[in-house]
């Protein structure tokens, strides 16, 4: 009898059905309706109107090309740049230090990155500043280099942003203690770093980004909120147009916005199959390596290069939104403010702040419990859970809309809260699980022997033991709900106003201490939220010391 059958000796049949029942109608709420949602937004999006009418429109091939060339160039240049990390620098001391920071890089939402690369990036901005002494410049330079005509800008940051979701996917694979010792193995026998990362690693790695890499590409296709501040606008990428039509009571553009939303999903699915092909093609060229060394190169230029133009631009816009948030003057070319003072924080709106922290919150605490009672009374490995990170963003949004506007919740914050939930819960499982299955199932088969029932093994042992990475999963479902914008502007119907769709608006008007200063509010939330679940962490680890 397996070890995993003994576990399950002497259940609780009612309390186990119940809890059963609580996981399924959780995730039946969750994801499931949303998906029932998606029903008539396809049935709409088939009309053949609808298609006739979206070709028509001028703005629509210029749209498409700007997208599809943003997804593609900024999945394929995340996935070199974190391959190359773990090539250059793993197993290595950098490796470590590249951990340490990764937090403080997955914490910074996606709109404030953006919004401190416009500081960094613009033709007024920190870089032009630096040169503008030399070149003796008194006033910014007629360049495009913030929402550039060819979505270059937008690429640039979303690469940015996915190198190091890529490179947490990639640290969790790489502690298999089987591919460090190949490894080691490997350049014990002559083999360099980049050799030995190229055809040892990279084949057994690639199979398990599939699923990370399509959620990159559909986060590409869909992107809103970064697309607002740092894309074209005449015309913006397809997400940007559909979500424009959608916002509009004309019906002909909301049959534009439905047929679009039915491409953005057909665009995910060819994506899908080119990588398929060129996956097997490239599976083809590395089954048979030769087995010669090219030997150990130190690549000196290249991990110092790597290192810091991954790391240092997130420093830097996150010390340039905090001076521009104290900037009372700070006039081209000054390379930092006149004056310093606290009058834009004295002139800022607060309310967002405060729903940010009450829809994070409740968010988490309705997706924690659920994720406990499905990882223990659920089915543990459902490929549908993880949709709404593979889906594109604006036609799930669309469909939890449709869903809202039925049950009549549109604009409460009850509904925003649930629509966060569909990537709130699917990122904290997936922090979970992996902890779930490490855990030594002998210690909770040792506690029933001992008459403990299952709840209460879990609720005294395995949850504690657990700590830890569910502490780790609250701060990244805190972090995930304060960066939402889509579905807190469509289920929000506008009326929901939070730190991310504050700081969206005002990347349009031209206060920057105003727009740093929500901006700032919107990093130091998640950031806060990753600080307090490592003080918990570290507080309880204390109290018990044989817990790791």
């Amino acid at each position: 009898m397996r070890l995993t059958q003994l576990t399950r000796l002497n259940p609780h049949p009612p309390i186990t059905w119940l809890l059963s029942a609580v996981a399924w109608l959780g995730l039946g709420l969750v994801l499931g309706l949303p998906l029932l949602g998606l029903l008539p937004v396809v049935s709409i999006g088939l009309n053949p109107i609808g298609w006739q009418m979206l070709w028509s429109d001028p703005q629509t091939l210029p749209a498409l090309k700007l997208s599809l060339f943003s997804a593609l160039s900024s999945t394929s240049l995340a996935l070199v740049l974190a391959c190359s990390l773990v090539f250059l620098f793993y197993p290595s001391k950098v490796w470590q230090r590249l951990q340490q920071q990764l937090p403080i890089f997955l914490a910074l939402p996606h709109a404030a990155f953006a919004i401190g690369l416009v500081f960094l990036l613009a033709p007024s901005g920190w870089l032009v500043r630096l040169i503008a002494p030399l070149a003796a410049w008194t006033e910014p330079p007629l360049w495009t280099t913030t929402q550039d005509p060819y979505a270059l800008s937008l690429s640039l940051a979303l690469s940015l942003k996915e190198t190091w979701f890529l490179f947490w996917v990639l640290t969790g694979l790489l502690n298999q203690q089987w591919l460090l010792k190949q490894t080691w193995v490997a350049q014990s026998l002559g083999y360099g770093l980049w050799q030995t990362g190229w055809q040892i690693l990279f084949p057994q790695l690639l199979s398990r980004l599939a699923w990370p890499l399509l959620a990159v590409f559909a986060y590409g296709l869909s992107v809103v909120d970064m697309a607002l501040i740092l894309g074209p606008s005449t015309p913006p990428t397809l997400a940007v147009l559909a979500w424009q039509w959608f916002a509009d009571p004309d019906p002909n553009q909301q049959l534009k916005a439905h047929s679009l939303a039915l491409l953005l999903m057909l665009l995910l699915v060819l994506g899908a199959i080119l990588a398929y092909a060129l996956y097997q093609l490239l599976h083809f060229s590395l089954a048979h390596p030769q087995g010669k060394r090219q030997g150990i190169r130190r690549f000196g230029f290249l991990k110092f290069v790597l290192r810091y133009t991954l790391t240092l631009p997130f420093w830097l816009v996150l010390m340039l939104i905090l001076l521009w948030s104290l900037a009372e003057t700070w006039f081209f070319p000054h390379r930092l403010p006149a004056e310093l003072s606290l009058q834009a924080w004295q002139q800022a709106r607060f309310e967002p702040l405060y729903q940010s922290l009450l829809i994070g919150v409740g968010s988490v605490g309705l997706a924690l419990p659920l994720s406990l009672i499905w990882l223990e009374w659920g089915s543990r490995q459902p490929a549908w859970l993880y949709l709404p990170l593979i889906i594109p963003a604006l036609p799930f949004t669309a469909a939890q809309y449709q869903v809202a506007l039925t049950l009549k919740l549109d604009g409460s914050l009850l509904a925003v809260i649930w629509s966060h939930l569909a990537w709130v819960l699917p990122y904290m499982l997936l922090v979970l699980t992996g902890a779930y299955r490490n855990l030594d199932e002998r210690l909770m088969l040792t506690a029933k022997t001992l008459g403990y029932s299952h709840w209460q093994s879990c609720w005294s042992i395995k949850w504690r033991l657990l700590l830890r990475p569910i502490l780790a999963a609250c701060a990244v479902g805190f972090a995930v709900s304060v960066a939402q914008y889509l579905p807190t502007v469509f289920v929000g119907g506008g009326r929901i106003e939070t730190v991310t769709t504050e700081a969206v608006s005002l990347s349009a008007g031209g206060h920057r201490p105003s727009l740093a200063v929500q901006a700032l509010l919107q990093a130091l939330l998640p950031l806060l939220g990753f600080a307090l679940s490592l003080s918990l962490s570290q507080w309880y680890g204390r109290r018990h010391p044989g817990l790791n």
